[in-house]
């Protein structure tokens, strides 16, 4: 294994008033193609978006297992004609990560390995284990030694501490005991594993490459390198990849889907299929439907790019107001730069966009976009916006309000760090500074997303962050607030 040494940590430098939702991973595996590590480089390029803070990849090339894990990004860190000399072989996994605030983020980094008794074994791990704390603890007190802050180091304890004789039912007995959403790959010395979460909160999907599977956590990646959707993985499925073909097992008790509606609303790439729908357009009717439910007098649609283009294209196709880049999106923003000052820092938002003064002076405005978390990434926008010269501001947003936080993979702030949560909708819109203030309804999303009527008592997605229904048990959120009422606070490391 040759780990990179880290120069730079993103968690040192980011804004503090960022209110940007993060998802923390996304993971592809190849299995039996010439050069796996380069395909795999290029697949993470296609999944950037899922993290952009560090990287690894993992290759086996029959013998040996090679690995490499870098801070920064896929571009800067698998370069160079020896990439596949550097990580040989036909089988190889990748990660792309958002490094939380406050940990560590080069010891975090993926894939992890491990020597097991059964042989070495590489794991890449898309999503949060609700019962992280609570599996780490127990490890430790029987005497487990980690190296890092990672849920994903937890499973390879979990593997290496199973005494089933088979390593697909060591994998089952560590996976087992896991609670959370998560999209699990790894990679042994004779098999290519994939898992998804029995809810299949987060997504994956398989493809084929003239011939050999490919496993990813989005389809845009698959379209990166050439290969074929074949299907998404289902929920609660698990895949075993080796040189006899494809089998699937169903290790979980059976359970209704409840995938992450946030992938269509935000985080997946919008030339992505998620569970069969085109990201692409569930955000165009989410706009449409936006326009529908809340659609103020004005001269222009301007989208806040680049997530809320594809609404603000709907919105102004339902409504019959013009659509115009009214902000335009500096895509060359480079990770060096430091922001000292308060004074400074209000001036960071013009980096990353501008105005586009020609569309907007002395036009009634229609701002769209995907969410609002805390507002203060929102604000400065509409600052930027009435001092180009707009007459009127309404911002509007393509998704209903963020009242609760997520413990599934979303870096997303406490419950009283969440605008929507601590304010009536008057309270936000004198905060934003906007002339108007709209959320598309919870029902509007599922008509959006195409069906129809959310139903209460089985969720058809999973949506907590705009109705506080969680899924699955918070075991660590529980036993930490039955601590702290009984006069004991836990101290909890933030994992990735």
């Amino acid at each position: 294994m040759t780990p990179s040494s880290p120069v730079w940590n993103p968690a040192d430098h980011r804004d503090p008033d960022d209110d940007q939702l993060r998802l923390e991973c996304g993971v592809f595996g190849v299995y039996g193609v010439a050069e796996a590590s380069a395909v795999a480089a290029l697949g993470l390029h296609a999944l950037q978006h899922r993290g952009q803070e560090a990287c690894g990849i993992a290759a086996f090339d029959g013998e040996r297992f090679y690995t490499e894990r870098h801070v920064g990004r896929v571009g800067d860190a698998f370069t160079g004609q020896d990439l596949v000399e550097r990580l040989p072989g036909k089988c190889a996994i990748g990660h792309t990560r958002y490094s939380t605030a406050g940990g560590s983020a080069f010891r975090n980094v993926q894939p992890m390995f491990a020597d097991l008794e059964a042989g070495g074994v590489a794991l890449a791990h898309n999503g949060n284990l609700t019962n992280f704390h609570t599996l780490r603890d127990r490890l430790v007190s029987d005497g487990a030694i980690f190296q890092s802050t990672s849920d994903s180091e937890v499973i390879l304890h979990l593997l290496a501490r199973s005494r089933k004789a088979r390593f697909v039912d060591r994998f089952i007995d560590a996976i087992s005991q896991i609670e959370g959403g998560y999209a699990l790959i790894a990679l042994t010395n004779k098999k290519l594993i994939g898992v998804r979460d029995p809810l299949g909160i987060r997504p994956l999907v398989l493809g084929d490459l003239a011939g050999k599977p490919v496993l990813a956590s989005e389809t845009c990646a698959l379209d990166m390198i050439g290969a074929r959707f074949v299907r998404d993985i289902q929920h609660g499925e698990m895949v075993i990849i080796d040189d006899t073909g494809i089998e699937s097992l169903r290790p979980f008790p059976a359970v209704r889907a409840r995938p992450c509606v946030f992938e269509l609303v935000y985080f997946a790439r919008p030339d992505s299929v998620v569970d069969g729908r085109s990201v692409y357009d569930v955000r165009k009717k989410m706009g449409a439907r936006l326009a529908i439910e809340s659609g103020p007098d004005a001269d222009v649609v301007v989208p806040v790019p680049d997530s809320g283009v594809p609404a603000a294209i709907g919105y102004s196709q339902q409504s019959g107001v013009p659509f115009e880049m009214g902000i335009i999106r500096n895509h060359y923003v480079g990770r060096t730069f430091i922001q000292p000052t308060q004074g400074v820092r209000e001036l960071g938002v013009r980096m990353k966009h501008s105005p586009n003064r020609a569309v907007i002076e002395g036009k009634r405005v229609v701002l769209i976009d995907d969410s609002i978390v805390r507002g203060t990434t929102s604000r400065k926008i509409v600052r930027m916006v009435r001092e180009a010269g707009a007459r009127e501001v309404h911002l509007r947003s393509a998704s209903p309000p963020i009242k609760w936080p997520d413990f599934y993979g979303i870096d997303m702030p406490e419950r009283d760090k969440l605008l929507a949560a601590t304010q009536s909708l008057e309270e936000m819109a004198r905060f934003l500074e906007v002339d108007s203030l709209g959320f598309l309804s919870v029902e509007g999303l599922y008509e959006a997303l195409g069906v129809g009527a959310r139903d209460p008592v089985n969720p058809q997605f999973t949506d907590h962050y705009f109705t506080g229904d969680y899924p699955t048990r918070l075991t660590d959120r529980e036993l930490a607030q039955a601590d702290a009422d009984g006069g004991r606070q836990l101290s909890f490391l933030v994992s990735a």
